[in-house]
């Protein structure tokens, strides 16, 4: 019976694993080996770090985890999970089951990207979830926000922080803009364009402009993909784990869930989705667990 295991190897679970590993916690940190940022060139917003690959991120943090003899990592997907009267039982992908008193999903969300050829082909580069993460990088040229619904206005106007070039593309998607709406978004410089979109076209790696259904064109260095509903990990709804409208886990103090004894830390809950607000969770979700049992082993 292990204290503690981690799926996900992501910020989350790699800053969690480092904080049990110091705490002397006997942690299995078990990881697919498909990140979501896997596509993305470089890391933003971590200090110290700003701009770093993220397979390098991974690999210092890989490295800095091996000093510590308590936490094994291995790469095998994690099949499935349930909780047992004294912890949890996970399921590994060669077949064999492993026990730990607590357990700690950190397995980030599956990002679903438009039906629109081309936006796949620039995922990472040029089309973004977050313009924290990337705006800067596109700063001050041609900017998409590409979505629809009551809070396409606000998402749009976001943006103008980084270019006072911005039109939001709803792609014929309901959007439902009242006329104080249009207005504000004029009065900003943002421009709305109803049109359904056929294509993102680009070269050497970046997007140049999109290409609607009637032909037209709109340049465009960057597209920002408004926050939608995400696929989370199958785990959690198999563990009982309340889940929001939008696939991500509400939890509470330091990560906790309506699961006693499981966490969610990273993107997979309630907060915003950086690296380094991940990597806090995760410390946070170990400062918690390792809390706990601390508790029963002293009661």
């Amino acid at each position: 019976m292990r204290d503690v295991i981690i799926v996900g190897g992501g910020p989350a679970g790699l800053n969690a694993a480092l904080i049990l590993g110091r705490c002397r916690r006997n942690v299995l940190l078990c990881d697919a080996g498909r990140p979501r940022n896997a596509a993305t060139p470089l890391t933003w917003g971590i200090f110290t770090r700003d701009g770093t690959p993220p397979a390098e991120l991974r690999a210092r943090a890989e490295a800095d985890l091996d000093r510590y003899d308590t936490v094994e990592r291995r790469e095998i997907e994690v099949t499935g999970a349930l909780r047992t009267e004294d912890g949890f039982a996970v399921d590994l992908a060669d077949g064999t089951r492993e026990h730990a008193r607590r357990l700690i999903i950190a397995t980030g969300l599956h990002q679903d990207l438009p039906a629109i050829e081309g936006v796949s082909d620039f995922w990472g580069t040029g089309v973004h979830s977050c313009p924290y993460c990337d705006g800067y990088e596109a700063r001050d040229q041609p900017l998409v926000a590409l979505g629809h619904g009551p809070t396409a206005k606000g998402f749009a106007l976001e943006l103008t922080v980084w270019s006072r070039d911005v039109t939001l593309c709803t792609d014929a998607r309901p959007t439902d803009l009242a006329a104080q709406d249009r207005d504000r978004l004029a009065r900003n410089g943002v421009r709305v364009d109803e049109r359904p979109v056929r294509a993102l076209r680009g070269a050497d790696g970046h997007p140049t402009h999109l290409e609607f259904a009637d032909g037209g064109t709109r340049p465009c260095r960057a597209v920002f993909l408004m926050p939608a509903g995400c696929r989370p990990s199958d785990l959690l709804a198999g563990l009982g784990c309340d889940l929001t409208d939008k696939g991500v886990v509400p939890t509470s103090d330091y990560e906790k869930t309506n699961v006693p004894g499981l966490y969610v830390a990273g993107d997979a809950s309630r907060r915003v989705q950086f690296a380094v607000v991940a990597a806090a969770e995760g410390a946070m979700a170990a400062f918690a667990v390792n809390t706990e049992l601390l508790r029963e082993d002293t009661r």
